[in-house]
């Protein structure tokens, strides 16, 4: 909204200063003192809110060190993050960019899963919360969104060489001529096309046509890439929502973890969505993903401000309100900036504590059927459990796992130079 005042304060009256806005670097980071002051402040009188409705955590003995402690702490505090990332945003964001509007809606219908589910947890006094199947349904629901908008908006496009998307069969939406920096004062042709096309590292140009997976069907691949894109971003948004909700079981780990997976994605959302440094990566170009960064710095600073509470020891839980939305959230970018292959790797941390619960229950079911006696990997799972029952003090598990998160992150940015 206040991009919108500003350009037209800047037009209509010239004001010293208004000429600021139309950059993303500044919108940024005004954003993200916003998103910070918000959740800080704000948070403080939530939490005494959610005190008031005796919206407490209810804790089963599992006998790990702590956690009786931890009994009435108010949850549902995701409310704070999302306050803190969609009011900034609003404010300082391009509304009618494609890509802001489509994080948006995935914001609210993630929270909107989440908050149901806390509430039959918390107000209904029932453990189990949202059954299973109607979470896997939202989360499809929101996969079927994003995919089919990825595909058919011709809002979201790529930009490429003509030669190369005549060759890739893709529809041309725009033809436009732009500077050609390796001569001077000289512009070339290019196009803004719809592909199903995504970054990955070791392929040529970084670049991977969904169709090339499908080259058994022959001249029908291209035209069921479309439904395997789809697939694939279904799988995204489900595997990461879960995989962040699992990770929400220390003070401060599911947070402190989605911060640092947030600044690798704006990192990815800066470059890809400025045309020089694509050039340079030769990464893919997605016109208009630049103001992507603007949200990753709302959504950062309210992280940032949550932990603030959060850290032990904590104050408020975030609850399947923050963790599903986040884990939300991070998949929709990654899908939107073409970098869902990625996934694995950059968030590795959600990965690893997905799996060991998987392992862990298999492995569980197998012995049982097996010896007539169910046995474990993991002293217990989540991962991060499993070293609470070591002896190790959630705090340096919580660390641990951050620093372990940045290092997946920064490899994660430099594969764009491996060819």
């Amino acid at each position: 909204m206040l991009y919108y005042l500003f350009e037209y304060l800047k037009k209509t009256y010239d004001l010293p200063g208004a000429g600021l806005f139309q950059y993303i670097s500044f919108r940024a980071g005004v954003a993200m003192i916003l998103s910070l002051l918000i959740s800080m402040i704000i948070g403080k009188r939530i939490i005494g809110w959610l005190r008031s409705l005796q919206i407490g955590e209810t804790v089963r003995d599992l006998g790990l060190a702590g956690q009786v402690s931890k009994a009435g702490t108010p949850t549902m505090g995701g409310i704070i993050i999302i306050a803190a990332t969609l009011i900034p945003c609003l404010l300082m964001a391009r509304l009618d960019n494609a890509y802001i509007m489509l994080m948006i809606f995935s914001t609210l219908w993630m929270f909107a899963i989440g908050f149901v589910d806390d509430y039959i947890k918390v107000f209904k006094k029932d453990k189990k919360g949202l059954k299973g199947i109607f979470k896997v349904m939202g989360q499809v629901g929101l996969g079927l969104i994003v995919g089919i908008t990825m595909l058919y908006s011709d809002e979201v496009v790529v930009r490429m060489d003509p030669v190369a998307a005549d060759a890739g069969g893709y529809r041309v939406v725009e033809t436009l001529f732009v500077k050609d920096n390796t001569a001077p004062n000289t512009y070339k042709e290019m196009v803004y096309v719809k592909a199903p096309i995504t970054n990955v590292p070791f392929f040529k140009n970084n670049e991977l046509d969904y169709s090339r997976l499908m080259w058994f069907l022959g001249d029908n691949a291209r035209d069921l890439s479309s439904i395997l894109f789809v697939i694939m971003t279904i799988l995204v948004i489900t595997a990461v929502s879960n995989g962040a909700n699992l990770t929400d079981g220390l003070d401060g780990q599911a947070a402190g973890v989605s911060a640092i997976v947030i600044t690798a994605l704006g990192i990815l959302a800066y470059l890809s969505g400025n045309s020089v440094a694509a050039d340079f990566l030769k990464i893919l170009y997605i016109p208009y993903s630049g103001e992507l960064v603007i949200f990753a710095a709302c959504l950062l600073g309210g992280c940032f401000g949550f932990l603030w509470y959060n850290v032990f020891p904590a104050r408020v839980f975030m609850g399947d309100t923050g963790s599903l939305t986040l884990g939300g959230i991070i998949a929709a970018m990654a899908i939107i900036l073409r970098k869902e292959l990625l996934i694995p790797l950059l968030c590795g941390v959600f990965l690893i504590e997905s799996l060991s619960v998987i392992i862990q229950v298999w492995y569980f079911k197998y012995t049982k059927s097996r010896y007539g006696e169910g046995r474990r990997v993991f002293l217990m799972a989540p991962l991060h459990h499993h070293y609470q029952k070591q002896g190790y003090h959630e705090v340096t598990i919580s660390v641990r796992f951050w620093i372990v998160q940045v290092l997946l992150a920064v490899i994660t940015v430099i594969t764009l130079k491996i060819r």
